[in-house]
């Protein structure tokens, strides 16, 4: 188990937000953090603490160019998610991405989009594909959620689905969307059933609040799950986690 790093951009700006609260026209959006730094701060940060497959997720457009920005300057350490298609993958990774992160690219009305999931495991390679599987609870069942958290597809997270998608990725990243950016503790359930269910790699994102959070995840989640924090840590704003006791953490682990 190790933590991940993360950049969320949104308007071009490293920034925090409550994920719940994303739309497509902006109205009602919660942010928790906009950072003066760029986003390549971070990203030699991170280089520097030696925190690799970090995340960086554009939240909508405009955000190429900070997320450019973050990739040149820790070539290869980086992961990038958002608006990922069969036609932009190549360019991403020729740009230094270590993996492409997709989501609504293969879902259609809310069903598995099969031939593009197919189509961009063999354009990119499987060991290049990470595949985010964020969720949202209902009737007692986490579902995958696309279109910025907003839209329930027909897919429940489960032994049998997490072993279909585990064919064609060789990550799978969860946002428990409910409670992530709220800092308010993680979705226990949710990291216990990834913990018991994933055939390979995955990432939990959501809710952790403080260092006994992230040992916490290391309990329920078996030590198979690495977890990514966002609001909590203070160079984000954040007051629960220290980033150098995250980066400890891990150091902890080797």
């Amino acid at each position: 188990m190790k933590f991940r790093p993360c950049i969320d951009l949104h308007d071009g700006t490293v920034k925090q937000i409550v994920g719940s609260t994303l739309s497509g026209n902006g109205e009602g959006l919660t942010t928790n953090f906009a950072s003066e730094h760029p986003s390549s701060y971070y990203a030699r940060m991170y280089k520097h603490d030696g925190l690799d497959g970090g995340h960086v997720i554009m939240l909508g457009a405009g955000n190429e160019e900070a997320a450019l920005a973050a990739l040149q300057s820790y070539p290869g350490g980086l992961q990038i998610g958002g608006g990922i298609t069969g036609e932009n993958a190549g360019y991403w990774l020729d740009a230094g991405a270590g993996a492409i992160i997709v989501t609504s690219y293969v879902f259609k009305d809310g069903q598995i989009y099969e031939e593009r999931l197919q189509s961009l495991a063999d354009l990119v390679g499987r060991d290049k594909l990470v595949i985010d599987l964020s969720c949202r609870k209902k009737d007692d069942s986490y579902y995958v959620v696309t279109d910025r958290w907003q839209k329930f597809t027909s897919v429940k997270i489960s032994r049998e689905s997490l072993e279909y998608f585990s064919r064609y990725c060789c990550e799978f990243l969860i946002h428990a969307a409910d409670v992530e950016g709220k800092c308010a503790g993680i979705d226990d359930q949710l990291v216990a059933d990834l913990a018991s269910w994933s055939p390979i790699e995955t990432t939990y994102a959501g809710g952790v609040k403080n260092l006994a959070d992230l040992y916490k995840v290391k309990e329920l989640g078996l030590g198979r799950l690495d977890v990514t924090i966002g609001s909590a840590l203070d160079i984000f704003g954040g007051k629960g986690i220290k980033y150098t006791e995250a980066v400890a953490f891990n150091r902890l682990q080797d």
